[in-house]
């Protein structure tokens, strides 16, 4: 199982604070040979918790410059239209992905173009299903131009859990379609706005696959 660079400090964090654990639980309780095998299978569970959080498994993207891929691992919550107050300022079909504890964390380009806008947030820590954390909670903003004039904004959100969002993007990047652009550690939501007449190719509730589902096709005539 290849690790994501991301993990690395977690994990080897994870570990340090098992080797104290076990370490401090046999110092002072040194006759408790039933508690340490129990330490020991709780220690274990948890580094293969948190190995499977940061895992990165190999992908094949199938380009097209008229789909416009899901951006992440998960579950559909959302998909309605709505007003885009950040940047692009006019109607969108949003279409928002959950990503649960257990999903593959890494955030990919829904389509290939150059970076128009890119943001980070602070904010808060609403769980990720919360109304408002679309525009309440700690996230980043990306837009991308693709070749036919086309603007598609995805956003990262932190949720309860997920603390720490990483984005590798700036403004004038060249990307390309199912590429890693960013991470967002422990769960949490991505959303994605598409311009109006976008024909929709996922259903509330179904679960996607990042660099695989096609979310919707674009109509290439604005």
């Amino acid at each position: 199982m290849t690790i994501h660079k991301e993990g690395y400090t977690s994990i080897a964090l994870t570990v340090l604070f098992i080797f104290v654990l076990n370490a401090i639980v046999q110092y002072l309780l040194p006759e408790l040979n039933w508690l340490h095998w129990v330490i020991y299978i709780l220690s274990f569970i948890l580094f293969v918790i948190v190995l499977q959080f940061f895992r990165s498994p190999s992908l094949v993207v199938q380009m097209n410059d008229d789909q416009v891929i899901c951006p992440a691992d998960g579950k559909v919550v959302v998909i309605e239209e709505t007003e885009e107050t950040e940047f692009l300022k006019d109607k969108r079909i949003q279409i928002s992905v959950f990503m649960s504890p257990i999903n593959v964390h890494i955030n990919r380009n829904p389509i290939s173009g150059k970076v128009s806008f890119s943001k980070y947030h602070p904010g808060k820590f609403l769980v990720a299903w919360h109304p408002k954390s679309s525009t309440e909670n700690e996230r980043t903003t990306i837009v991308v131009e693709n070749s036919h004039g086309i603007s598609v904004l995805y956003r990262q959100i932190a949720g309860a859990l997920a603390r720490r969002i990483v984005c590798y993007l700036k403004e004038g990047d060249e990307v390309m379609q199912g590429e890693q652009f960013g991470f967002i550690k422990f769960g949490s939501r991505v959303d994605v706005f598409l311009p109006l007449g976008s024909e929709i190719n996922v259903e509330l509730n179904q679960v996607v696959k990042g660099g695989v589902t096609v979310l919707a096709h674009l109509k290439t005539a604005q």
